[in-house]
């Protein structure tokens, strides 16, 4: 039996060459070959993706991937899918894609890749982890195992997945666990449990949520700032384990009350814990009303809000992050 896979490409850093004077970006086809020979059995059918540079990619262009990615496992009968992305927001829309793949990713596994170097330097990354990307899609082992990340031989999962360097080889970490696996050759070797997928999402996911950074002294006039422009939800990049400035607690409380979810993550690596399982003098935005952000970063608390605020407004988002 061959193992079909989807290969879509955005053409970003990882992609462009030179030929001469002339600056020129390869097709998903050029970078299939400057990968090397599909692994055994596979037939890979390499697809462009019209899209913004991943530094400025937009919320509209994340979602379409991840539908794309879900519907070539789902209806277009591919066996696993391989995505080269842009390495300034591949963690973004990987994350999207793991929480919108639903059914989709017990079809077949699916990898975000991509590279730092572009692809004619004499040491560009973006050739090897594609073909280890294309190793890991093809393996039925990680069927179930949602979006990974690879690069530098590691398996990130898409939740942990962190670009932790913007100039080595070495992009992506995922924190004191470590990666899930590592392809070596032709193999792949897990490192870590699959961990379990992440709760359903329904609806359209709602792309007008607000990131802001918390520090001291600050404003909550920011907030309302926020909310004016449009935002239907604000995640909070607080300290520690999950605190914000008093300042900010009237403000935060309006706003859960205008049905306006406020989601508290932190601008440092926690755990899990619900903010209101803290212990005392830690998490008190929980009491009036903010969500805590289970461990998520940042970033990706902002892209689990926009899952979650398809399903409604803060009763719903609440219920939908408790089992996250």
């Amino acid at each position: 039996m061959t193992t079909r896979l989807l290969l879509l490409a955005l053409k970003d850093t990882y992609a462009h060459t030179h030929h001469g004077e002339r600056p020129a970006v390869a097709s998903a086809h050029e970078l299939l070959e400057a990968a090397g020979p599909a692994p055994a059995g596979v037939h890979v059918t390499p697809v462009d993706v019209m899209a913004e540079p991943s530094w400025d990619i937009s919320p509209t262009t994340m979602l379409a991937l991840a539908r794309r990615v879900r519907g070539a496992l789902l209806d277009d009968g591919y066996h696993g899918v391989v995505v080269a992305h842009g390495p300034d927001t591949l963690e973004e829309s990987a994350y999207l894609a793991d929480l919108l793949a639903g059914p989709a990713a017990e079809r077949g596994p699916i990898i975000f890749t991509g590279g730092q170097r572009r692809l004619d330097d004499p040491d560009a990354d973006a050739p090897g982890n594609l073909a280890d990307a294309l190793t890991a899609a093809a393996e039925p082992g990680l069927t179930g195992a949602g979006v990974l990340v690879c690069a530098a031989g590691e398996l990130h999962t898409a939740r942990l997945a962190t670009l932790v360097d913007a100039d080595r080889v070495a992009l992506f970490g995922s924190g004191q666990t470590g990666p899930l696996g590592q392809v070596i050759g032709a193999k792949v070797e897990l490192l870590n449990p699959v961990p379990p997928r992440p709760p359903a999402v329904s609806g359209d996911p709602e792309p007008d949520v607000a990131l802001i950074t918390t520090y001291p002294g600050m404003e909550p006039g920011l907030l309302n700032a926020a909310v004016d422009a449009g935002a239907r939800g604000v995640v909070l990049a607080g300290t520690g384990a999950g605190n914000i400035p008093v300042g900010l607690f009237s403000t935060v409380s309006e706003l859960v009350g205008w049905d306006i979810p406020v989601v508290v993550a932190s601008r440092s690596g926690t755990g899990p814990a619900a903010l209101t399982d803290l212990p005392p003098g830690i998490g008190l935005s929980a009491g009036i009303g903010a969500i805590g952000a289970r461990g998520l970063s940042p970033v990706k608390a902002r892209v689990a809000l926009m899952a979650a605020l398809g399903g409604g407004g803060v009763d719903a988002v609440r219920d939908w992050f408790a089992r996250l």
